[in-house]
């Protein structure tokens, strides 16, 4: 035979749970603008109910209810918005990544179709254009080592660049 505190409490949570389900589902599907874990969440609300039954009263059941809704949305909000703010951290090191692979492989390219143009100017404004540009010596650097007049240096490198640069245009 069965207890009858048993059986009541049976009954009684019974009775908790269709009275109340409608009223829960209701209240965490308007929280959470008709999430689809709304059901989940319902049964979740029930189960930690049961978890109190030796503390629940009829005059006290719909408060704790309640209480323990209130925490399970908030709970799964806040996971949800860390959610959130965690795939957006993601993608933003994803787009940046791309980005930066893209800039990476068009600087090449054109680092690649500069050299290429520059090997085809005259050799004194090659080497005077090389020597500034890619090994990063000054005016007067270069006028000395060449032995020719720095004027001539800046003329060399004038032409230089204006072709490199009508060149890259087109590019």
């Amino acid at each position: 035979m069965k207890d009858t505190s048993t059986h009541i409490t049976v009954q009684f949570l019974t009775e908790v749970y269709v009275t109340y389900r409608p009223l829960v589902l209701r209240y965490i599907t308007g929280k959470l603008n008709g999430c689809l874990e709304a059901e989940d969440l319902v049964q979740d609300a029930f189960l930690r109910l049961l978890e109190y039954r030796s503390m629940l009263r009829p005059e006290t059941v719909r408060s704790f209810l309640y209480t323990i809704v209130r925490n399970l949305v908030t709970d799964y909000l806040r996971r949800h918005y860390k959610k959130q703010e965690v795939m957006v951290c993601m993608q933003e090191r994803l787009s940046a990544s791309v980005v930066d692979t893209e800039s990476f492989v068009i600087a090449n390219d054109l680092s690649h179709q500069e050299k290429m143009r520059v090997k085809q100017l005259t050799p004194k404004v090659r080497t005077v254009y090389s020597m500034i540009r890619f090994e990063e010596k000054t005016l007067s650097e270069i006028a000395e080592e060449l032995s020719i007049p720095k004027r001539t240096i800046e003329g060399y490198l004038l032409i230089g660049r204006k072709v490199i640069r009508e060149y890259m245009k087109c590019v």
